[in-house]
């Protein structure tokens, strides 16, 4: 289980973390979303003391990360965002180096890694800076598990990773769930925010939201429209002058068009656009995504501020 009770952390004037509160269950998936510079890194830094936080604090199954750091370390398994392996040891190497520092063997906990090394294991022997991307993250996943953790702290693990790897990833992600191992992970992707028990919403250092995928999709509280147009960038700009329009977002070849609750009607939406020689679209209801979630709370936030 991990405790986290109002950290803060500043860089200046700039601040990363403003009193910080989660909890992650124990044997939970945990994700905590963001877009870059949200302050997600800062956060899982401090958590495996690379950090000292301004305020507030943590326990990783009631250890203090400040008090009881080394201790912390034994029990986490931990993959920064950049890959930071030795890239001159071969794949072999690299791990037996893990293995080592924490006084256990390959051999004694190949059972945890067997599913994940196996797809490396061809390539023991290559470099680990000439791996591909995929390549690179199996391999620091699996040296992040050799000494049986009981947390899995990963940052960021699918950016810059090809669309099959990060599938096979986050099946990776829910076969260690399933063996009681606790797991904080961190994505800019909104897409992988379903996937997980439960998710954290975070932005400029601040938690929006925490709550099941599920939840947090039903209780978008305005209403959503889904407008496709042959004209999708002229069709923008017109709605963005729809009176009481909260927001108006691009995914794709579909706009998704926010109003106040019961303000407006697929036909009131139309009838606006057909003032502007906009007629050949739909408008329809669509259900929220997390990325729709995000957005509005995101502009709510900055409407308060």
């Amino acid at each position: 289980m991990i405790v986290v009770n109002e950290l803060h952390k500043t860089y200046g004037e700039t601040v990363a973390l403003g009193k910080v509160s989660l909890t992650v269950k124990e044997g939970e998936l945990f994700g905590l979303i963001g877009p870059d510079g949200a302050g997600k890194t800062s956060l899982m830094r401090i958590l495996m003391s690379l950090l000292l936080p301004d305020g507030g604090t943590a326990t990783m199954n009631g250890l203090d990360i400040v008090r009881d750091y080394k201790k912390v370390r034994l029990i986490t398994g931990y993959m920064p965002g950049k890959f930071s392996l030795y890239p001159d040891l071969t794949v072999e190497e690299n791990l037996q180096f893990f293995a080592t520092v924490f006084g256990t063997t390959i051999q004694e906990n190949y059972h945890l890694i067997k599913e994940i090394y196996q797809q490396i294991e061809p390539y023991k022997t290559r470099r680990a800076g000439k791996l591909s991307g995929g390549m690179k993250q199996k391999l620091a996943l699996s040296c992040a598990l050799i000494h049986k953790p009981e947390i899995l702290i990963l940052d960021e693990p699918t950016t810059g990773v090809d669309a099959v790897s990060r599938k096979e990833f986050w099946e990776m992600l829910k076969r260690l769930k399933a063996m009681g191992i606790t797991i904080l992970v961190s994505t800019p992707y909104m897409d992988e925010a379903t996937i997980c028990d439960r998710i954290a919403l975070i932005q400029d250092g601040h938690l929006m939201s925490v709550e099941t995928p599920l939840a947090m999709m039903q209780a978008f509280a305005e209403d959503l429209w889904a407008v496709r147009s042959k004209k999708i960038y002229h069709t923008s700009k017109l709605l963005g002058q729809l009176p009481s329009m909260i927001s108006v977002n691009s995914f794709g070849q579909v706009l998704h068009l926010v109003t106040p609750k019961g303000k407006h009607t697929p036909q009131s939406i139309k009838e606006f656009l057909s003032l502007h020689d906009e007629s050949e679209l739909t408008v329809e209801p669509a259900l929220a995504t997390i990325e729709d979630v995000f957005i509005l709370l995101m502009n709510n936030r900055k409407a308060k501020s």
